[in-house]
């Protein structure tokens, strides 16, 4: 007679540490808010993403992917990417509004728990082309850039709260939109590239360094534009639903029948890069 033996409990260590590790960033950000040192908490919350882009690539590459996993990378999320940017935002820029600054404020954590959850229902049916709304990553890098910003050319928030209140609860609201942003999933990380491409990488690098927090604010309020540029240049006819509500992917799949479809899917359990 075999004895059965039980699986071994527990977690699996790397990817989890990651995740621990974004956690921390975006926490370091809200301290590092709350006594005033908001370069350095922008900082932490572009570190949290880079966190983040790492957990779900470590898990899929020493195939340590766990249902567990998913959750606490969520749950992280939710702090790095909602709480710490608008938290951050509020600080900064939002007090002098008054009841305002933190409804502003409040638009964006709520936009973002939203948008988490939307993702986490929808991971398994959703067009791997596109997201459905602004990632939270993304919408966190715009408000955090833009007090990155701030800070190196010496522009006080509170100069300028209505700004800083539109752009925080635009980038809450761009989240539980129908705008489709591309994911570049179909990307091909594995194929070869000519040489020429790595010495385009390295100007990048070099662009970046010379000026971080413009580049990176630019960069990421593009992305946040191209949005609702794609979204109304492949829609024939745009109504409420394509920006809110149910949307209809009726006419995206339309344009990609023309052409070839990726024929990359997504792993079970990839919820770590898209929110």
């Amino acid at each position: 007679m075999t004895v059965k033996k039980d699986k071994p409990r527990g977690i699996y260590l790397l990817p989890n540490l990651l995740t621990t590790a974004g956690l921390f960033s975006g926490f370091y950000a809200v301290v590092m808010s709350m006594n005033g040192q908001f370069e350095a908490a922008a900082i932490a919350i572009f570190v949290a993403m880079v966190f983040d882009g790492l957990d779900g690539r470590v898990a899929r590459m020493t195939n340590t992917q766990s249902p567990f996993g998913a959750e606490y990378d969520s749950m992280a999320d939710m702090v790095s990417f909602g709480l710490a940017p608008a938290i951050v935002a509020y600080n900064f820029g939002l007090l002098e509004l008054g009841k305002f600054g933190w409804l502003a404020a409040f638009i964006y954590v709520a936009c973002a728990a939203l948008r988490l959850a939307r993702f986490n229902t929808q991971v398994e049916t959703a067009d791997k082309r596109f997201f459905q709304g602004l990632a939270s990553p993304a919408a966190a890098a715009v408000v955090a850039g833009m007090v990155w910003v701030c800070i190196d050319y010496d522009i006080k928030g509170e100069d300028y709260s209505i700004v800083v209140a539109l752009i925080t609860g635009l980038s809450g609201l761009l989240m539980v939109s129908n705008f489709k942003y591309n994911s570049f999933k179909e990307v091909d990380w594995n194929g070869k590239v000519p040489f020429v491409a790595l010495l385009l990488i390295m100007l990048v690098f070099i662009i970046v360094a010379t000026a971080p927090s413009m580049v990176l604010f630019i960069v990421f309020l593009l992305y946040t534009i191209a949005g609702p540029i794609n979204t109304f240049r492949t829609v024939e006819k745009m109504t409420l639903e394509d920006v809110v509500g149910e949307a209809d992917d009726a006419d995206f799949d339309n344009q990609a029948s023309d052409t070839e479809k990726s024929t990359h899917t997504t792993p079970e359990g990839e919820v770590n890069t898209d929110k």
